[in-house]
């Protein structure tokens, strides 16, 4: 009996007008940009050679295209729950903006007005955890940036507040989650990995 314990990969959305120029994309669905297009080509050759018993994506288009370029979109399944937060009344707005109005804001503390709360966003991610975990075998996940860091946060039982804060994570990256010596010790194995993007 193998004796391998499942990894779980995460893929963020190539870029995006609004991820280049730093505004909240929460639910707007933006297509990729010409240069998310050919970095979501190279995660697909990062990503070459390896088998997921499942492959999942966002069902906005920047998540879903980027699955689609990089190889998984004939056997990709849809998931509500891996849509990017939904940033109510801070939609389209960079953080400077946002502090402006309100200094003292912190997305992963206090959530958007009008749109998800921590508790929410939260709960969203453990519904993703328990779905992956109930897989017990590999599987790939397309979906954006701060739905990611939540989802890796979830993972391995933390608070997202201010645990989220420790996680950078760059468009068209690759990042993995795992176990370390048996199931009941979450670990995050690799994080925003984007060396593929050179050119060779």
């Amino acid at each position: 009996m193998s004796t391998t314990l499942p990894t779980i990969y995460l893929a963020r959305h190539g870029e995006t007008a609004w991820s280049r120029s730093g505004q909240h994309t929460g639910l707007t669905d933006l297509p990729l940009l010409p240069e998310g297009e050919a970095a979501a080509v190279k995660l697909g050759e990062r990503l070459a050679g390896l088998a997921f018993a499942r492959v999942w994506t966002s069902p906005l288009q920047r998540a879903s295209r980027t699955c689609d370029i990089a190889g998984f979109g004939a056997v990709a399944e849809t998931d509500p729950d891996l849509v990017e937060w939904d940033y109510g009344d801070y939609e389209g707005l960079r953080s400077a903006e946002i502090r402006a109005k309100t200094p003292n804001w912190k997305l992963f503390r206090d959530g958007a007005p009008n749109g998800e709360s921590v508790d929410q966003i939260s709960a969203r991610a453990d519904r993703v955890v328990a779905r992956l975990r109930s897989l017990n075998a590999g599987a790939l996940v397309f979906s954006s940036g701060h739905f990611l860091r939540v989802l890796a946060t979830r993972w391995i039982g933390l608070e997202l507040h201010p645990s989220c804060l420790s996680f950078q994570l760059s468009t068209a990256s690759l990042s993995a989650l795992g176990y370390e010596h048996d199931l009941t010790r979450p670990v995050v194995q690799l994080w925003n990995e984007t060396y593929f993007h050179r050119s060779t």
